[in-house]
């Protein structure tokens, strides 16, 4: 298996548990139950923004507060970065 095959696998895996903990927190929210914090949604969209901010838009969720804008801003980096390799 070559490295970059891998890397695509775990990159691609690291988006979808970004995904899972938006939607996740969303149903904390409604549910009234313990929330998982900003500074770990905001960690998981540096290294997975794409599920991020799929996570925002499908579970409405921080689409309001500023700081996440962030997420949108870490995806143009990757997007930068994956071009260029």
């Amino acid at each position: 298996m070559s490295t970059l095959y891998l890397f695509l696998i775990v990159y691609a895996i690291v988006n979808l548990v970004a995904l899972a903990y938006y939607v996740v927190d969303k149903h904390k929210a409604k549910t009234g139950a313990w929330r998982i914090s900003e500074a770990t949604l905001l960690g998981l969209a540096f290294v997975g923004p794409f599920g991020a901010a799929l996570g925002m838009q499908l579970a409405r969720h921080k689409t309001r507060k500023p700081k996440f804008k962030l997420v949108y801003v870490f995806l143009v980096l990757h997007l930068l970065v994956l071009g260029y390799v």
